[in-house]
């Protein structure tokens, strides 16, 4: 990490993806951080709350076309500092969009492989922001919508976190040589099982903070099949009537996580950093999951937070057992037990 431009911030922002930044491969470090660090920068302009919903998605849409290449940033800079100035937008993201004119160095400064790629999974990271800006235009709870469909639920996964597991996957397959011998194709849908797996998790831990934002993911024609509406869902007391439903996600976000292994078991084994860095998340989801199966996910004042200790154990245990698919598998299993997932509703 420290050998990359823009450390400091990358150290500041990186969060949980710290770990597996730290892990990749020398050959794909930077263009991975470059894709985060923009991506970062977008996410906090799509989260502050000081602009109204509408203006947010104007300005993403025009950092969509500055990542893109094809206007400047600097007519947005006046812009940008309205962001900045939301008390509510962290030190580190403030410090963050200050470093955007040379984060977008950065990126004009890869290969154009890799710029093609970061700039078309930045394209649809935003395009989701967008959309979630869209639907969701209120802030506060008085303005709670959900999405409609199933099928939006997992379209939004995809836009938000499945799509980078593409990118991941062509990433390391045009820079590393012994993952050109891997079925692209198979081993890109599985990297988008795994993202999607991290963010179904996401989005059940996060529930009720979202709908005190005004969003709610679970999609309203399922709500209603149990006999609730959104609004319902900011008494903690509705959570028997939920269940049904938070479970059948709760089984989906694991049968992703299933199929998300696939993709960790076909890196090469000699890419044992690699495989870490897409286990690690793996189990922490599954740890998360667990923790959400056994509290009120519909009570704000419960933590459903993965504790440091268990995330270097989860660390610590896959890294003994890395390179042999056996034992990964077999830790994904003991896992899942332990989070008591193994007898979840068939999701459907």
């Amino acid at each position: 990490m420290s050998a990359l431009p823009l450390a400091p911030i990358l150290r500041r922002v990186a969060r949980s993806f710290a770990l597996s930044l730290r892990l990749l491969p020398p050959a794909t470090r930077e263009a991975t951080a470059t894709a985060y660090l923009l991506a970062r920068a977008a996410d906090t302009v799509a989260d502050t709350r000081l602009i109204p919903a509408g203006e947010r998605a104007a300005l993403l849409a025009s950092l969509r076309a500055v990542f893109a290449g094809e206007t400047a940033l600097e007519p947005l800079l006046p812009r940008l500092l309205r962001v900045q100035a939301d008390p509510e937008v962290q030190p580190e993201e403030r410090a963050l969009l200050l470093e955007l004119p040379a984060c977008l160095g950065l990126l004009e400064g890869q290969p154009e492989a890799e710029r093609r790629l970061i700039r078309r999974v930045l394209d649809t990271l935003t395009g989701g922001m967008v959309l979630d800006l869209e639907r969701f235009p209120g802030e506060r709870a008085e303005a709670l919508r959900a999405l409609e469909e199933p099928a939006q639920l997992l379209d939004y996964t995809f836009r938000v976190a499945g799509c980078v597991g593409e990118f991941w996957s062509d990433l390391h397959a045009l820079r590393l040589r012994s993952c050109r011998r891997v079925d692209l194709a198979a081993w890109r849908s599985e990297g988008v099982h795994l993202g999607r797996a991290l963010q179904l998790t996401n989005v059940l831990r996060d529930l009720p903070r979202d709908l005190r934002h005004g969003r709610c993911y679970l999609p309203a024609r399922e709500l209603a099949g149990v006999g609730l509406t959104p609004p319902d869902l900011l008494d903690p007391a509705r959570w028997p009537a939920l269940r049904p439903v938070y479970e059948r996600w709760l089984a989906r976000a694991v049968q992703e996580a299933r199929r998300g292994l696939g993709h960790v078991l076909r890196t090469p084994p000699r890419e044992a950093a690699l495989r870490l860095a897409g286990m690690l998340p793996l189990l922490l989801a599954l740890e998360t999951l667990g923790l959400c199966r056994r509290s009120n996910p519909l009570d704000p004042t419960t933590r459903r937070k993965v504790p440091r200790r268990a995330v270097y154990g989860a660390l610590l245990r896959a890294g003994c057992c890395v390179r042999e698919d056996r034992a990964l598998a077999g830790l994904f299993r003991a896992t899942l037990r332990g989070a008591g997932l193994e007898r979840l509703p068939d999701p459907g």
